[in-house]
Order: structure tokens, then sequence, then C-alpha cells
């Protein structure tokens, strides 16, 4: 089951980057770090491989899911913050046509979908504390680092609420914290289904 999400999430990754290269406006370096400036496909990028190991491993008896304390349910949390704020903020800011539309909607809608029903059905919630949340943190916080610094010397922010030209970096500070909130709140949330779901049992 999980090499479809890991093909889908990995290939669609793939042909977005064959889109991004076939209408650049910058060199093929610059395009190429561009586009793994962008959260949507370093998140997609994780849930692909992640899914790849992990029907690898459930092939030859492995029991990844019991091994690695939550790190499916830490991609689904980043995975689903990359859908909600496509979903609220994003989505209107730009209309696709064609396979960019198809695209569009695997990477910020049927993907995040099939890894929350993925984590639903498979993952180990006995596993799951509230302890592993300041660890699931450090991922998007080092993205924030990485996109702040970049932006300072080449002026692109991948994000419009990143954006420090046009925001200012009091502006760019207080939205970066508003989605911190909002990560932590959906982490709480699937720690709290994942104890609901293991009491159950």
């Amino acid at each position: 089951m999980f090499l479809v999400l890991g093909l889908l999430a990995c290939g669609t990754v793939i042909v977005q980057f064959y889109i991004m290269m076939q209408n650049r406006v910058a060199p093929v370096t610059e395009t190429s770090i561009r586009f793994f400036s962008y959260f949507t496909i370093l998140t997609n990028s994780l849930a692909g491989i992640y899914a790849l190991l992990q029907s690898f491993r459930k092939n030859t008896g492995d029991d990844l899911m019991a091994a690695e304390k939550g790190m499916f349910t830490a991609i689904t949390v980043y995975i689903t913050i990359v859908g909600l704020v496509y979903q609220v903020l994003l989505r209107q800011t730009w209309h696709p046509r064609g396979i960019q539309k198809i695209v569009d909607e695997l990477l910020h809608s049927v993907i995040p979908l099939l890894c929350i029903i993925y984590w639903y059905v498979f993952e180990n919630k006995e596993r799951l504390h509230y302890r592993l949340i300041k660890s699931w943190l450090i991922y998007p916080f080092l993205y924030l680092i990485f996109v702040l610094w970049r932006g300072h010397y080449s002026h692109f922010y991948p994000y419009p609420f990143l954006d420090v030209n046009e925001l200012g970096f009091t502006n760019v500070m207080i939205h970066s914290f508003l989605i911190f909130m909002l990560f932590l709140v959906v982490a709480l949330v699937y720690l709290a289904i994942g104890k609901q779901v293991t009491a159950k049992r």
C-alpha cells in the first residue's frame, strides 16, 4: 500500500520539477534551489521517500512503524499544514491549467489526504507521546531559517507571507509565529486522535 503513496508523491514532485525547469526564469542552478525552497516540495518528497522505504521494509518483514517513534505522524502533520495553508491562503493567488493544475492538486490536496488516511490506518499510535512534538518542530524551524537567510541574499521568498521585501521583517515574524502555532495545534490534534484510537483497542 505504501508503494502507491511513495510512487505518487515522488512522481508528482519529479513532474513538477520538469514543469518548473521548462518555464524557468532563472539559471538551472538557481531554479533548482528555488524549487527545493518550497515547503510543499520538500514535504511531499519526504512523504514519498518515507513511503517507499516503508514499502521496502514491509516487504522484508520489518516493522518500521513500530521502530521510528512517530515519524510518519510528524510527516502527516507537515503535509497537513501544506494542504491547509494552500487551501486557505494560496489557492486564490494563482490559477494553473492543464498538467500544472493536476500536479498542483496532487501536491496540495490528494497526497495530503492520502497521508492522513495512511496515518490513521497504518501508524503505530501506541508509541506517540506529547514529548515528541518538540522534535517534530525542528524541521519547520530550520526551513524558516533557511528561507529567511537565503531570501536576504537572493531576494527570493517562496511564499508571499514570508516575503520580507514586501511585508517587512516584523510582519513575517508574526506570520511565522502563527504558522508555528498551527503546527503545534495540528500535532496536538493528531496525538489526541492517536491516544483515543489506542484507548479503544
